[in-house]
């Protein structure tokens, strides 16, 4: 919120007799902007009355800055709010010890010239407020945080991270351990972002002792505790270790239940540098859902991301009907995207679709939002694009993809679906050659991920495979198989067992098959994986034939049959929607949208 018009305690410049008016007016102002809904213009007139009658330098410098402040949250009125923000800085700068006022001014001030794209303007002026206010715990922890931001929005994290460090000195220096922690975590998730990995741990290691050493408000402790989590689990599913992150995970949810047990008591921390907390319950809650359906993806328990993903939407719709927070959309893209990769493995094509449409809605009311999900967007229509069997349009979504991103992990999984894309084209061996040379796992892997390397092994072998080339192929599986059981990543697992179930088909190894097919099939089933349940039904029913097992092989046809009908009838859902056109779209922001018609519902008919 912004500096109500009431005058705060200490430094209203002393409200004598002769200044009664100012308070009479003063107070008809707070009535009018406390009113529901606020009446924003009598609130201003009443407010601009005081400004012709030449009141003392305080008196003149507080007005300014309520003007400023109920103008830039309540109107559209960007340059008078600048107006009176600038000379609620200038004065204050003269007035000694006004700190409330000066660095609410420079603060709102700074932030409006970035929303009116004058970042170059508002890094001086926090600068010079951040130099003044070295005596004003506070404001100076707060600024530090702010600018800090406004580096990272800017994509400079080596700024960002040496403000934060500063910050954290500053905090152990004033005595604050709880600030100290706090701008040590937000240092250690930009270093996370840089892929910074042997500074992160050190600095990881030192914000778990200094948040289990903290002793304060137990729902500011949690919170801590809860930041902390996150960035290990999310560090842990960043390097694809989905066994190894399970107590991690398993602590960071028993601490979000533990918040939402405690109340918020309204104890004022004593120290004025502990006035900060990282994010409200609610949203804590939705992230921590939001960690909880990124490792049930990446682990292969669908239902399981499905139950969380439904979860954590309505949690969703809810704040945003009272939260306009930003944030709350970046949740709700990044859920999406997670779960819109479930439905084409489980072969719900059609709702997947409609999922990446509402995406690209959430993206046309937010250009920072698009810049940052613009290569996922296309990521995703590459992969629908495989789904449905378009592979020229497969092929120019990942190129776009590859083009908009300078992630590595995501950069690695595109460059290995691509591959797919050629290896199934079976006429591009030169692309896929200096494709594969990039992401070749026994030699120079571009990204620390143990699942993303253990996925360009099955790549390695599904070549190998469709080439001939069986016993290359089985070294390749083999090795993918060592690393997916490692780490549970289930899917990869199914896929490996039905490509090696295959190859042994092919030799005539009838038994070694059937070893591979069957724990194929009943994981394939456990996830569940449409394309490798389609994959195992057709090779059990080969199979069965070839070793004159008549009864199994009807049942396994018959199984084939069904999961052939289901996908061909999603398919044919898929391909009839409106927003099967995107998968043309290739170039600049996501077109205005197709709107279907009487599309299917879902189960989260209410968000469609």
């Amino acid at each position: 919120g912004g500096a109500g018009p009431a005058p705060g305690s200490g430094s209203g410049g002393g409200a004598a007799g002769g200044e009664s008016w100012y308070l009479a007016l003063l107070g008809l102002a707070e009535h009018f902007r406390t009113s529901s809904p606020p009446k924003v213009r009598l609130c201003v007139h009443c407010l601009q009355a005081v400004l012709p009658r030449k009141p003392p330098a305080r008196m003149e410098a507080r007005t300014h800055l309520q003007l400023g402040s109920v103008l830039y949250h309540h109107t559209r009125n960007g340059d008078q709010a600048r107006g009176h923000l600038e000379k609620a800085w200038l004065i204050s700068q003269q007035i000694p010890q006004f700190e409330d006022v000066k660095f609410e001014a420079a603060s709102l001030l700074s932030e409006l010239y970035c929303q009116e794209n004058s970042v170059d303007t508002a890094k001086p002026l926090l600068r010079k407020a951040i130099q003044i206010s070295q005596q004003t715990p506070y404001w100076h922890c707060r600024l530090l945080f702010q600018l800090a931001q406004l580096h990272t929005l800017e994509k400079d994290l080596v700024s960002a991270c040496d403000l934060l460090g500063v910050g954290a000195e500053y905090a152990r220096v004033v005595g604050s351990e709880y600030t100290r922690a706090l701008f040590l975590l937000s240092k250690g998730m930009l270093l996370l972002m840089e892929r910074k990995l042997q500074e992160v741990h050190p600095l990881l290691t030192l914000c778990g002792q200094i948040v289990e050493n903290w002793q304060g408000n137990p729902i500011q402790k949690e919170s801590l505790r809860v930041f902390f989590l996150v960035l290990q689990v999310t560090h842990y599913l960043d390097a694809g270790q989905v066994k190894s992150v399970k107590p991690c995970l398993k602590q960071l949810q028993q601490c979000i239940q533990t918040i939402s047990t405690l109340h918020d008591d309204e104890i004022l921390p004593s120290n004025p540098a502990d006035l900060f907390h990282w994010l409200p319950k609610e949203h804590m809650c939705v992230l921590v859902y939001l960690v909880t359906v990124m490792h049930s993806m990446q682990a292969g328990y669908l239902e399981k991301a499905q139950k969380y993903t439904d979860k954590a939407l309505m949690q969703l719709e809810k704040l945003k009907m009272l939260d306009c927070s930003p944030i709350l959309s970046s949740f709700q893209v990044i859920l999406l995207e997670h779960i819109i990769m479930c439905r084409l493995v489980t072969g719900h094509k059609a709702t997947a679709l409609q999922e990446i449409s509402q995406v690209c809605q959430l993206c046309q009311q937010s250009p920072r939002l698009f810049s940052n999900h613009a290569a996922q967007l296309h990521t995703l229509l590459g992969l629908y694009c495989i789904s449905v069997n378009c592979m020229d349009n497969a092929e120019a979504q990942f190129t776009t993809a590859l083009r908009l991103t300078t992630h590595q992990e995501l950069w690695a999984f595109i460059v290995t679906n691509l591959a797919s894309v050629y290896i199934r084209e079976g006429n591009r061996h030169q692309e896929l050659y200096s494709l594969l040379e990039r992401i070749n796992p026994d030699h120079n892997f571009p990204v620390s991920s143990h699942c993303l390397r253990a996925a360009a092994f099955y790549i390695r072998g599904l070549f190998s495979f469709f080439q001939g080339r069986y016993n290359e192929a089985k070294r390749f599986l083999r090795e993918t198989l060592k690393m997916s059981n490692a780490e549970d990543l289930n899917r990869l697992t199914a896929c490996s067992l039905v490509l090696l179930g295959h190859i042994f088909y092919v030799l005539g190894n009838h038994r070694e098959s059937n070893n591979m097919v069957v724990p194929a099939m009943q994981l394939a089933s456990k996830i569940p994986d449409m394309s490798v349940q389609l994959w195992s039904s057709a090779l059990l029913r080969d199979l069965n034939k070839a070793c004159g097992n008549a009864m199994d092989a009807h049942e396994a046809a018959q199984m084939h049959q069904n999961f052939s009908q289901q996908l061909l009838q999603d398919h044919i859902e898929a391909c009839s929607l409106p927003e099967h056109n995107l998968i043309t779209w290739t170039d600049g922001p996501p077109p205005v949208q197709f709107q279907a018609q009487n599309g299917p519902t879902t189960s989260l008919a209410s968000l469609l």
